[in-house]
């Protein structure tokens, strides 16, 4: 076995549009990320081909690492939920890397948040601290809207629950939300989550809204929306943001509800840190918050924003480490 203190490892976060990897090595315990890329999954037709072009790159190569992928891992092996691209641990130890292993993706944001720098997380709302010996959830949108949690205890253990908690039933908050539901539900039949808050998710609110609203929509990119509600919070498109906002709340409170994450809400994802000014001004912390009878409960959650871009990196870095120990 490799001594960790002196090995360098891949690891990697691959989404349904992007493909990050970077190295990993051990500076006093902590792990630390060099010769970082980034690609669009589709410039590789396939997952191998994208890797090994990475470690072609590479003065040193790793011997082993771990990847994060978005969806669920299923004997070593995973069909990605919103990309074209197929993996396997088998496939990568033909590359040379032995130990591999692929995890979820959200689940490498869980173990990630809690090493992130103070300096590279925003504040929601709620206290500075939370409880240090509780759990805390990982969520976000992005491509799609990932979910995750890491158990604590009191003797300073962790482990984090992979989830495709992006995938559970959208619970509406009022009656527009109700409109929202029903006109999804004539399209899709049942409606998640992840069909609001993610990229297209906002796409098919907009659309909702409009025809809520008896109105035609001509927008057809996601970053439009979020170009114009920036530009203009008072237009139709920052109405829809604002929308999305307070249902990210609200689903972010009912995680934090099923996963005890007294610890504190982390909100991870492409999406958040481009709207961070807009996210903080909207009713997004209003709806963490309102929860009935748990209104003090949810009040003494932080909830912050990842800004890091490589989080997922660390968590899969530390999974890493872990493993060679």
């Amino acid at each position: 076995m490799t001594d960790p203190a002196s090995a360098t490892l891949l690891v990697g976060d691959v989404g349904g549009t992007n493909a990050r990897f970077a190295l990993a090595r051990l500076v006093d315990g902590r792990p630390v990320l060099e010769h970082h890329e980034s690609f669009p999954a589709e410039r590789h037709p396939t997952f191998l081909k994208g890797v090994a072009a990475f470690l072609e790159g590479c003065a040193t190569k790793p011997t082993g690492g771990v990847i994060a992928v978005a969806g669920p891992v299923t004997d070593g092996e995973i069909d990605l939920t919103n990309s074209p691209w197929r993996v396997s641990e088998a496939q990568l130890q033909t590359l040379g890397l032995d130990p591999i292993r692929l995890i979820n993706d959200f689940e490498a944001q869980a173990w990630g948040a809690p090493i992130v720098p103070p300096d590279q997380l925003a504040s929601l709302g709620g206290p500075d601290e939370g409880d240090p010996h509780a759990a805390i959830a990982v969520l976000g949108p992005g491509t799609g809207f990932g979910v995750s949690a890491l158990v604590r205890d009191v003797h300073g253990h962790e482990m984090a629950m992979p989830s495709e908690g992006g995938h559970a039933c959208f619970a509406p908050g009022d009656a527009v939300e109700d409109e929202i539901l029903r006109i999804l539900r004539r399209r899709y039949g049942r409606v998640s989550i992840e069909r609001l808050i993610c990229g297209p998710g906002l796409l098919n609110m907009h659309r909702a809204l409009a025809e809520i609203d008896g109105r035609e929509s001509h927008i057809d990119d996601p970053a439009q929306i979020t170009t114009e509600a920036l530009e203009n919070p008072g237009s139709h498109c920052g109405a829809t943001l604002a929308r999305f906002c307070a249902i990210l709340g609200a689903v972010a409170g009912d995680i934090a509800l099923t996963t005890g994450a007294r610890g504190g809400v982390y909100v991870a994802g492409g999406i958040a840190p481009r709207i961070l000014s807009f996210l903080k001004a909207s009713p997004f912390r209003e709806r963490f918050e309102r929860k009935g009878r748990y209104q003090d409960y949810m009040a003494a959650i932080p909830t912050r924003v990842i800004l890091h871009k490589h989080a997922a990196l660390l968590g899969a870095a530390r999974v890493a480490f872990g493993a060679e120990r």
